[in-house]
């Protein structure tokens, strides 16, 4: 399976498109997950995410499941019949909806048609199809109240069958998301980078305050991430604009998380 995903200002716009998915690019319904975030506007799912009961004591763990499955309303939002709607709490996000046929089992619900919700890690669910090194990007989107559709395409006639879909309607790639990302805190981290050499050294900073919000390396020390960071960056680790990088996305990790 690979991931097509398509990141959408509005929320009924990411609706409208897993119903095309469906209809046009002939996907199944239950390879399709919509996720938006509760703050992003008035409209019925979102009112139901909102109504969803929650759990108090529940920590807002990466995805935690902590509310309730709705159907019908969600299925009929989003056009590919009777969807589960279950809320999570996503740290530095906020409570989001994570709506479609498999949105039960994308969160290892069990019993759904009791109406609770209780499940494995949202990270982990979406990292059978997401690739790690762009959860970030993901988390980002959601945080600014877009809604990410994420298709799972069984081959490459899939894949550019939906990529073609969203593309029509208007999806923004995660490639244009990530930049889009990067340019919103270019200025801060050139401001905080020490000496004049930025623009030269950029490429390797912005590596290293990635892979600071890598799932592997989130929240560790850079002693305790070096041995994953080593694997995956090999010798870029000695490189001391990668180090400050990885220093500063740590930080932003840290002050994302606690807000």
């Amino acid at each position: 399976m690979q991931a097509v995903t398509g990141v959408f200002v509005q929320c009924e716009d990411a609706q409208a498109a897993a119903g095309r998915l469906v209809a046009d690019a002939h996907l199944p319904g239950e390879r399709i997950t919509v996720l938006i975030p509760a703050a992003s506007g008035g409209s019925p799912v979102e009112q139901a995410i909102r109504d969803v009961p929650t759990s108090e004591g529940e920590a807002p763990g990466m995805g935690g499941a902590v509310g309730g499955v709705v159907g019908g309303a969600a299925g009929a939002a989003t056009g590919f019949g009777a969807a589960a709607l279950v809320s999570a709490l996503l740290p530095g996000v906020g409570p989001i909806a994570v709506i479609g046929t498999a949105a039960a089992a994308l969160l290892g619900v069990t019993g759904a048609a009791a109406g609770v919700a209780a499940g494995d890690r949202l990270e982990a669910a979406l990292d059978s199809g997401l690739p790690r090194d762009e959860l970030f990007v993901y988390e980002d989107a959601l945080r600014d109240g877009r809604s990410v559709v994420v298709a799972l395409a069984a081959d490459d006639d899939e894949a550019a069958r939906a990529r073609a879909v969203l593309g029509e309607v208007g999806a923004e790639r995660v490639d244009a998301a990530r930049e889009r990302w990067w340019l919103g805190l270019r200025s801060a981290e050139k401001e905080a980078y020490e000496g004049a050499a930025f623009a030269a050294d950029e490429p390797r900073y912005r590596r290293g305050f990635e892979a600071a919000l890598a799932p592997e390396t989130r929240g560790a020390s850079w002693d305790e991430a070096l041995p994953t960071l080593e694997r995956r960056h090999a010798s870029l680790c000695r490189d001391p604009a990668f180090r400050r990088g990885w220093e500063r996305g740590a930080g932003y990790d840290r002050r994302r998380r606690a807000r």
